[in-house]
């Protein structure tokens, strides 16, 4: 294991648990500021760490823009004093309300939401106007995901019309355009730079013909962690850029996108519980403490074991066959980084903290949860 994972006494540890080393969290968000060449374009999202710790680190480093997936992540990060929060999500049903309820708890806080349809809009709107506020509105605008969004290069006038509609309605207020490419995985970066130019094509023309027509579109919030150099590269300072898994980064992300120069800082813990047949370790590391959304050899990497292969897994265990098995024995800790660090996050409540080799606390994972008071 490399110096920069270096675990002292990990005796009183917990497993499986997740291990966070400080000083790597704060290199990455360095990282993040160098490559957006300013913290004023910044906008990053909250939805992988979940933490109040990691968001205050940001905010002490000018970081005052924040991303949310969920109310309960927008609550957390208001909780910490962040100023500026955009919920990344169309509100709908008792959200619409939990809406309402945040900007009530939160009136300082300049609060935006997405819509990519009316009637959601005029529910919004609606209540919004009813409580006697007003809430920021973006356009979530379909560049390829086909997830959420109005699908832009396909039609340019509904996604005018509907922009011109929050601008008509009661209640709330245009804030600009929602852009979330995370279709493109393409591996080179200029590969990736070209289909985000062509993505971002039919968002600017609709910007220039809104302007035209005298409506305001303040910012296009833009990208992902994958995308998130090209859009920094780009000289439009209404662009806010809002990378996520790079604060703590993972195997994925490290093995598809190798351009992005951060470093795993959230490791996973844990310890061989049998050797069932020479050959094979079992370790305390379930798809309850590690996402299970990528293929079953590609769920964790384990640095001291290149050759480990992933064979079976249940909700507790996780079997592993290596040459190196037999220098092992129940109770001995092991350490691996998670392919997908940002479900495996929303499986605990609790993660050690790491400083100088010694762990010296436990950080809350608030926002894992999808209510806190709001």
């Amino acid at each position: 294991m490399e110096s920069c994972y270096a675990l002292t006494d990990p005796s009183q540890l917990l497993s499986p648990s997740i291990v966070i080393f400080r000083a790597l969290i704060e290199a990455n968000i360095e990282s993040m500021v160098s490559m957006a060449g300013t913290v004023d374009r910044l906008r990053p999202h909250c939805k992988t760490h979940k933490m109040p710790a990691i968001t205050a680190l940001e905010v002490a480093r000018g970081i005052s823009k924040h991303k949310a997936a969920t109310l309960a992540e927008a609550e957390m990060l208001a909780d910490v004093g962040v100023g500026d929060i955009v919920l990344a999500y169309n509100p709908v049903g008792p959200n619409v309300d939990r809406v309402v309820s945040f900007r009530r708890r939160f009136p300082s806080v300049r609060f935006g939401v997405t819509v990519d349809h009316p009637v959601p809009l005029g529910h919004l709107g609606r209540a919004m106007a009813a409580a006697g506020t007003t809430i920021d509105v973006l356009l979530d605008l379909n560049v390829g995901l086909h997830r959420t969004g109005v699908f832009v290069e396909q039609d340019p006038d509904r996604a005018a019309r509907l922009y011109r509609a929050i601008a008509e309605t009661e209640g709330v207020s245009p804030s600009g355009f929602h852009v979330y490419d995370g279709n493109n995985h393409q591996r080179d970066r200029a590969g990736r730079c070209a289909a985000v130019e062509a993505g971002l094509g039919p968002v600017l023309r609709l910007r220039d013909d809104l302007h035209a027509a005298g409506f305001n579109v303040p910012r296009i919030v833009a990208g992902g962690t994958g995308t998130f150099p090209i859009y920094a590269a780009m000289d439009d300072p209404t662009i806010e850029v809002c990378p996520g898994t790079c604060v703590l980064h993972d195997a994925g992300y490290g093995d598809l996108f190798q351009d992005l120069k951060f470093v795993p800082a959230a490791l996973l813990f844990t310890r061989v519980v049998s050797l069932p047949v020479p050959g094979r370790l079992t370790l305390d590391l379930g798809y309850k403490a590690v996402a299970s959304d990528p293929a079953l050899g590609k769920r964790i990497l384990f640095p001291d074991l290149p050759d480990a292969a992933l064979v079976l897994q249940n909700e507790e265990h996780l079997v592993l066959e290596t040459s190196r098995a037999d220098r092992f024995v129940p109770g001995d800790a092991i350490l691996g980084i998670p392919w997908h660090i940002c479900p495996s996050m929303a499986l605990h409540r609790q993660v050690y903290v790491v400083d100088e080799g010694r762990s010296v606390g436990t950080w809350d994972v608030v926002g894992r949860d999808r209510v806190l008071s709001v």
